[in-house]
């Protein structure tokens, strides 16, 4: 029997491959720069020195642009000790020559005067006029504003959304409890949103971002409750006996697919997100079923059975209907997660080689699975960024991790501590 853990089930992660990038900087004529159609590419150079006056405000607004660009999956962030140009001369300019020494394709600029921040992005083959200009207040938090710019600067790139600015959710294990957790995505304004002395579990944003479910035993039994996000008194909304439990919340809000065991057997159910009313039970097997994820069309539900032995990925169709495995690397993989692609079927989800948990994904369609983590620790319970091109997971002993998406680069730790059940919410709202 596997053990029952985050949305359902228990460790392991796996992420599959999106499109890195494909630089093409040195077409000037405009259009899109990069190219995130899914080749494996070298990915943009770009710069982000720290603004003339060298304060401490300049140094975290550089800070925090090269973070979100490092951690975007198509950007390489250059060494600001290799930068030639002359900071101060330039200003919100650029000298296009220096630039192109360096191997900068991108350089971004920016001022701070009074209460205003101002943005300047720079294509070097394009010279000495901006690409890309924007103002924003420092009225509200700096972090908040930094993260706008670098979601427009990725966008103007892409063509994509970024997810700059969203937020994290996760399990804080204490002594004898844990509590339910957000934070930024760079592991920045972590608070608690459960606030009770006993055992929560499984963070599942809503697809607004307004509202999360989780698994609390506040009242003895695994129950279900949805919370304000940022913290506030919880509504129980599903106390059958038994568990209930992997809350994944239907695209549209409305509806819950759960793992509930009131007949005595795990198995998994939608309820309505309001009251928890049982709308339709989708499995019916001997084995556990557990660890549901409904996938972002609303078409289908991923989940965890050992029915054919050990652990597997399976998908059923949300409307009801036969169940079909999908995962077939090893004899152990859980805690599946879909990537919210547009026209793709991929699930990232934990697997184990021997006795080592890692993170890989899988295109339902092609086949092609990717490995996100290898000889790198224990990983577990991975979820997507709101545009799929990251991965947030645990790594057992060391806190919580962001790697690309499509296997490529190093990844990077946010969050230091004990953790666990990571679920990354949806796009920020400007």
């Amino acid at each position: 029997m596997f053990q029952v853990h985050r949305k359902g089930t228990v460790v392991l992660a796996a992420l599959l491959a999106f499109g890195s990038s494909k630089a093409r900087a040195d077409e000037p004529s405009g259009g899109v720069v990069i190219d995130v159609s899914g080749q494996k590419a070298g990915k943009y150079p770009i710069a982000t020195p720290v603004a003339p006056e060298g304060d401490s405000i300049a140094k975290e607004i550089a800070q925090i642009e090269a973070f979100d660009f490092s951690v975007a999956g198509v950007f390489k962030v250059l060494d600001p000790t290799s930068f030639l140009a002359d900071l101060k001369s330039e200003g919100l300019g650029i000298e296009p020559q220096k630039w192109k020494d360096v191997g900068a394709y991108g350089v971004t600029k920016y001022k701070v005067s009074g209460d205003s921040i101002e943005f300047k992005l720079f294509e070097v083959a394009k010279g000495n006029t901006a690409v890309l200009s924007k103002t924003y207040s420092r009225k509200g938090e700096l972090r908040s504003a930094v993260h706008r710019w670098c979601n427009e600067v990725y966008t103007y790139y892409t063509k994509e959304p970024g997810f700059f600015g969203s937020k994290i959710a996760f399990t804080a294990k204490g002594k004898g409890s844990s509590a339910i957790y957000a934070m930024d995505f760079d592991g920045n304004g972590a608070y608690s949103v459960s606030r009770n002395s006993s055992t929560n579990i499984l963070a599942a944003w809503s697809p607004s971002g307004g509202q999360i479910a989780y698994t609390s035993f506040m009242r003895s039994n695994p129950d279900l409750y949805v919370a304000p996000a940022g913290g506030g008194r919880p509504k129980r909304i599903s106390a059958q006996r038994g568990m209930n439990t992997g809350a994944s919340w239907s695209p549209d809000g409305s509806k819950l697919a759960v793992t509930l065991s009131k007949d005595g057997n795990p198995e998994i159910y939608i309820i309505n997100a309001t009251d928890g009313a049982i709308v339709k039970r989708l499995t019916q097997d001997k084995a556990i079923d557990t660890s549901p994820a409904w996938s972002p069309d609303g078409s289908t539900i991923a989940f965890v059975s050992d029915r054919n032995g050990g652990p597997q990925i399976f998908v059923v169709p949300a409307s009801g209907g036969a169940a079909k495995q999908v995962s077939f690397n090893g004899n152990y993989n859980t805690t599946p997660t879909w990537s919210p692609k547009q026209g793709k079927k991929i699930i990232a989800y934990t697997t184990r080689d021997g006795s080592t948990y890692d993170i890989v994904a899988l295109d339902i369609d092609t086949k092609v699975m990717t490995r996100i983590t290898q000889n790198e620790g224990q990983n577990e319970e991975p979820s997507f960024s709101p545009n799929g091109r990251a991965i947030a997971f645990a790594r057992t002993g060391q806190g919580i991790f962001i790697a690309n998406a499509d296997g490529t680069g190093k990844a990077v730790k946010i969050y230091s501590g004990s953790a666990t059940g990571i679920d990354w919410g949806p796009a920020p709202k400007e």
